[in-house]
């Protein structure tokens, strides 16, 4: 078992770090304070350099690398930032790979190109007013109606609601109760009944825009079905790859702000010394460092136990549920440690700390990956309605 590695992935990762901290440091400032998502021009130019799609198969416009690839170019652009890492997120292991692995192939091959050419944003609309954890509870509809399928319906905290080109949407696709009926429909923005509620403003992720999406008798092509009713399961088995992208940022937030703690107690003075002259801080360094890395370990052996598929629901729930909690712990020692220049906007680490907080609810929350890590371990989900 070898942890290092190849001369290969540190070209990659060395290739990625130094675009993105010298191509995308400032544009992140402007991201931030501005509330905007990444442009267009960014995302071909992401393209150009081969960022998107990097574990899609080359059929489809990727380079066809392993997942692990994918997570190691994510983690330094998420260092920079979040946002500016949202697209090769997205490309990488977001809804555009469920429509890879479990659509029919003339959808995958109208869709997923364009994602990796930077041409298509691609968004996952899953959660509801009323279905977030318990999202088998949506009540997104999609009726048959000939050649196409009728949609109503309404989502919430969409990340890239109203920005993003198209949609992967959960949706009831049949009467039959809970995850039974649940299938997936590809959904264009441009689609006659599709409209968008006000730009949220939340805590951190910002540059990553989320809205409300509504669905008013929206008719989708049956060409654009992704999994029918009863495709539940499939869909939660790409979520699994999502989830180690979600445990990515939180490494990347997470070292950033290691990073930047570890120079700034090394140039900071009290009492006539640096201040990692401190036992106490050394020690706040060492407990930092040692969660990093943990967490690194955990969301590697996730990617590379998976290869280039979809990793288990037990590695990826390990992974993120981990970071989740990791990721604040180390941001917040990261702001104590700067004191008043953590908690100032100038100097960005009061960001980081907003941004890691985000990951633990988004994409399943800390407690819910807790509960799939035990259902995984006696071999048997756990039945929340009783």
């Amino acid at each position: 078992m070898d942890f290092r590695l190849t001369d290969d992935q540190q070209r990659l990762r060395d290739t990625a770090r130094a675009f993105a901290t010298g191509e995308m440091t400032e544009v992140a400032k402007r991201l931030e304070a501005e509330d905007e998502a990444l442009p267009k021009e960014w995302i071909k130019r992401y393209a150009e350099m081969g960022f998107l799609g990097i574990n899609v198969a080359e059929q489809y416009g990727g380079l066809g690398l392993g997942n692990l690839e994918a997570l190691i170019v994510l983690e330094e652009f998420a260092k920079v930032s979040p946002a500016v890492a949202f697209p090769i997120f997205e490309s990488a292991v977001g809804p555009v790979r469920a429509v890879e692995h479990f659509a029919g192939s003339a959808l995958a091959k109208r869709v997923v190109p364009q994602v990796c050419s930077g041409d298509l944003v691609c968004a996952v609309a899953m959660s509801e007013p009323d279905a977030g954890t318990a999202l088998t509870d949506l009540k997104t509809k999609a009726v048959e109606d000939g050649d196409h399928f009728v949609l109503n319906g309404q989502k919430r905290w969409c990340s890239g609601g109203g920005h993003a080109d198209a949609y992967v949407v959960y949706t009831k696709l049949s009467d039959a109760p809970g995850a039974k009926g649940i299938g997936a429909l590809y959904v264009e923005k441009g689609m006659a009944g599709v409209s968008f509620g006000e730009r949220e403003r939340l805590m951190g992720f910002r540059g990553i825009p989320s809205a409300d999406i509504f669905f008013d008798d929206v008719r989708v092509p049956k060409d654009n079905l992704i999994v029918p009713a009863g495709g539940f399961r499939q869909l939660m088995e790409a979520f699994d790859l999502e989830r180690c992208g979600n445990a990515t940022m939180c490494l990347a937030i997470a070292q950033a702000a290691l990073d930047q703690a570890l120079a700034y107690v090394q140039e900071r003075k009290a009492f006539g010394k640096a201040l990692v002259e401190f036992q106490a801080v050394q020690m706040k360094l060492a407990e930092m460092a040692m969660r990093v890395e943990a967490s690194r370990l955990l969301i590697w052996r996730a990617a590379k136990n998976a290869e280039d598929g979809l990793p288990s629901v037990l590695d990826s729930s390990l992974a993120k549920c981990f970071a989740n909690e990791m990721v604040r712990d180390v941001a917040g020692a990261g702001l104590q440690v700067m004191g008043a220049y953590g908690y100032a906007k100038e100097y960005g680490m009061e960001q980081k700390l907003r941004d890691a907080w985000g990951w633990g609810i988004a994409g399943g929350a800390i407690d819910i990956q807790k509960t799939n890590i035990a259902a995984a371990l006696v071999g048997r989900r756990f039945d929340q309605r009783r």
